[in-house]
């Protein structure tokens, strides 16, 4: 096939299985090499008939540059030697949010894609759905010359710790409605108790507003308010949102779990929690469980977030925290620190 751009004749592999941006809406036509090219100098689609913009150091033509490294490849006439592993002291320390954790043999010279396999190994999460933090960023796959980041030059030391963050769901954007539905049971020998699930809001670092039992009410998002069952001794909350009707300055929605009068969430018998398109309730968005909180008084569950490209996804979190439905302060505390910290 004849790339559209330099018009020479070329094999499949050195076309692009992708289209440089999501909102393209044309085949990939043109080679790797003249969409990085034509990326490089314009910032913009290569194809005739596209005016969409596209950032030269979006992680796609990163990928589009590795593919190119890889397949012409210059090799040397010297021998290159094996990396060493290092002592048997060097590792890497793997922290999930939740408390799960593994460490992995360090070396300066292993690339991200090959930590991220052993954390698949160790961790069984998927390499896809993977975000590794280290000193409050995102540790990239490639370096803008489009070749596989290695650890040593990303600075990550021996005995490092690094934070992995889960992408349970990318919500596509034919979704509208999505909801947090959650139930508990009275604690033994209480006549009722509140396992409040609650909303915070938030522009970057800083919060907008929370969406609760009391304030019911914020754009795009509704909290049905306390649902209570005396006789069968069960509490309810909803929270709908509808993705389409956020304000575009709002970035992230963290979901919570805190208790109200109970000292800790284990106190509630039989909570359940499901997150689910409205349309479909028979399919949960994302598997989330909270056995590792019962003796906290909150726990973040959960964020909805909007990546660059503006596009929303859901990220486990299972932070465990301080704080309440009557006092905020310290899971807008823990809040914070979650977003400094790149999640």
């Amino acid at each position: 096939m004849a790339c559209i751009i330099c018009k020479v004749d070329k094999l499949s592999k050195e076309f692009p299985s992708v289209t440089v941006s999501e909102d393209c809406n044309h085949p990939p036509l043109a080679c790797l090499r003249c969409v990085v090219s034509h990326v490089e100098k314009n910032k913009s689609c290569p194809h005739p008939n596209c005016e969409q913009r596209v950032d030269p150091g979006c992680e796609t033509v990163q990928w589009f540059k590795a593919i190119l490294n890889e397949m012409f490849k210059e090799y040397k006439a010297t021998v290159t030697p094996l990396y060493s592993l290092g002592s048997g002291n060097d590792v890497i320390h793997v922290t999930v949010l939740n408390g799960e954790s593994a460490t992995i043999p360090y070396s300066s010279n292993m690339t991200v894609a090959n930590l991220k396999d052993h954390i698949h190994i160790k961790l069984k999460v998927s390499t896809d759905k993977q975000k590794l933090l280290f000193e409050g960023k995102e540790l990239p796959a490639y370096l803008p010359n489009g070749q596989n980041s290695k650890l040593g030059e990303l600075d990550v030391k021996p005995n490092s710790t690094i934070y992995l963050v889960i992408l349970l769901y990318a919500i596509p954007d034919a979704f509208e409605d999505v909801v947090f539905d959650l139930h508990w049971g009275y604690p033994y020998k209480r006549r009722r108790d509140y396992l409040d699930a609650s909303c915070l809001i938030y522009d970057g670092m800083s919060f907008c507003s929370v969406v609760d039992y009391s304030s019911t009410r914020f754009q795009g998002i509704h909290h049905s308010g306390d649902i209570m069952n005396d006789h069968l001794r069960q509490g309810h909350h909803i929270i709908n949102v509808n993705l389409k009707q956020i304000p575009s300055k709002v970035t992230h929605l963290f979901f919570t779990l805190s208790a109200w009068n109970s000292p800790d969430i284990s106190r509630y018998p039989n909570p359940s929690l499901r997150f689910y398109e409205a349309k479909n309730k028979n399919k949960d968005l994302c598997k989330t469980t909270f056995t590792h909180a019962r003796h906290s008084q909150a726990v973040v569950m959960c964020s909805v977030s909007r990546s660059t490209n503006g596009k929303w996804q859901i990220f486990e979190s299972g932070k465990l925290s301080a704080g309440n439905a009557y006092n905020y302060s310290s899971l807008q505390k823990t809040v914070k620190e979650l977003i400094k910290s790149g999640f």
